[in-house]
């Protein structure tokens, strides 16, 4: 059970530390070079039990590296690109893009390994490491941090459309056009010896993941290692009322009968680390 985006804001980071102290959630994806990354480091200390992975940002976000150093991975605001495709199409034909795109990977590695935290896994931001060229540099500047497990971003399509009950067509679209890049990453996490989830669930259902949704997925879970990610926000202390629908995802990690239902089924809550054994 992992929380993604720590690091993000004051109130994510709150959701975080509560769905753990109080919840199932075991592991969480910290974004180093967020604006609240460093409150999240300080609560992860005080959370020995709960693991910590690396949450690479190289679209959609800020860099670690100054600008003028990453020049064509930015725009003229110092951001990385919104633009999902454009920016993949960039990483996988321009060499200078891809020179500057291991610099960036390899200081959110430093960055990570200077918090003192253990790294307990490695995802990025929208699954870029998806890409092929991201997944690769991934790999190669991972293995000088001590990288042992990375998220394989594959939703099983009937699973998640029979507990989700809406979506089949945009679940079958996304399905079919990730399913050679998940089948790649596959073979290049077997053949570099890391670890991975089987599964995924939290894919098309992304900030929605309510309590019944989290049950009826637990209820379908295939054999093997499942990995259902959430983004959890504490709305009230971001000055909202604690109905807003945004808070979907933290009402089920704490959700009494989620906890139930895994206690009666005998699933096993682990983190990434728990692969290796």
């Amino acid at each position: 059970m992992t929380g993604d985006d720590f690091g993000l804001s004051q109130p994510v980071n709150e959701a975080i530390e509560e769905a753990h102290r109080q919840g199932i959630l075991t592991t969480a994806s910290l974004m180093v070079g967020a604006k609240s990354a460093e409150d999240a480091v300080e609560r992860a200390k005080r959370l020995p039990t709960l693991k910590v992975g690396l949450h690479l940002v190289l679209v959609d976000g800020s860099p670690i590296l100054p600008p003028e150093v990453i020049p064509d991975l930015v725009n003229r605001h110092g951001e990385f690109s919104s633009y999902l495709v454009h920016a993949g199409i960039k990483f996988f034909f321009r060499r200078q893009a891809r020179r500057q795109l291991e610099a960036e990977i390899r200081a959110q590695f430093e960055a990570f390994r200077k918090t003192g935290l253990s790294l307990d896994h490695v995802n990025a931001h929208h699954h870029m490491h998806l890409h092929p060229t991201v997944s690769d540099l991934a790999l190669k500047v991972g293995r000088d941090y001590g990288m042992k497990a990375i998220r394989l971003p594959y939703e099983p399509l009937l699973p998640s459309c029979r507990a989700s009950r809406k979506g089949l067509l945009r679940r079958t679209g996304a399905c079919l056009l990730l399913s050679p890049w998940v089948s790649l990453l596959k073979r290049r996490l077997r053949h570099a010896g890391v670890h991975s989830n089987d599964y995924v669930f939290g894919m098309n259902d992304s900030r929605d993941m309510n309590s019944g949704l989290v049950l009826r997925i637990l209820r379908r879970l295939p054999l093997g290692v499942t990995e259902i990610y959430f983004h959890p926000v504490a709305l009230e202390a971001a000055g909202h009322g604690k109905d807003n629908r945004l808070q979907v995802d933290l009402v089920a990690l704490k959700s009494p009968e989620v906890r139930e239902a895994l206690l009666t089924s005998g699933i096993p809550l682990i983190a990434f680390r728990d692969l290796r054994e």
